[in-house]
């Protein structure tokens, strides 16, 4: 005998969780549950990748994009190791990882010690602000700067996530702090030389 259709009323929807809304989904292909777990996740996962992607809304909405699709593809082999939103931005972080190598831009983790680059000045009198001090990180530090700082993950999750060692992570993050410093401390003028 069929199992019976589930619906949820609007209050029912917002009310329930995630699980049940995946499995309304993979069972029925639920539309109105999908359109909550969207409601419920895509802002803290836009405001994630937007940061990761330097800032750039068109790719930033490209890779969320993306990430849904492949989670509603991927749902039905969720297996509930972790939260939703967990998986969730995991799909993302490597649509964004895939996005930025098919732009061609610089490899997000070549960097070491000795290729390191120096950070910026502000030009005398300017002040950078946060965002675009992100933005204007390298891919690398970059991503682990807003997976550790901003979205609180340790540096052995960053390395799993990222596929690289955590020392890695660490060196990337230690390196991305002095680089945003640099670029959110102005400089000032002494005489006729700059100090920074």
């Amino acid at each position: 005998m069929p199992r019976p259709r589930i619906t949820m009323n609007k209050r029912a929807l917002s009310e329930a969780t995630d699980r049940e809304l995946v499995t309304a989904l993979v069972e029925d292909g639920d539309e109105p549950c999908f359109r909550e777990l969207y409601r419920r996740h895509t802002p803290r996962l836009y405001q994630l990748i937007l940061r990761m992607v330097g800032g750039v809304d068109q790719d930033a909405e490209d890779v969320v994009q993306e990430t849904w699709v492949r989670a509603a593809e991927g749902a039905k082999r969720f297996e509930w190791k972790s939260s939703f939103p967990s998986w969730l931005t995991g799909i993302g972080i490597n649509r964004a990882k895939e996005l930025l190598r098919r732009r061609n831009r610089r490899p997000m983790f070549d960097l070491t010690e000795q290729s390191e680059p120096r950070a910026p000045t502000a030009p005398v009198g300017e002040r950078v602000d946060l965002e675009r001090a992100l933005a204007l990180l390298p891919d690398g530090y970059r991503t682990v700067l807003v997976l550790h700082d901003v979205e609180g993950y340790r540096h052995d999750e960053i390395a799993e996530r990222l596929g690289i060692a955590t020392g890695t992570s660490k060196s990337q993050l230690f390196h991305a702090r002095r680089y945003v410093r640099a670029l959110l401390e102005p400089a000032r003028e002494v005489g006729n030389e700059q100090v920074v």
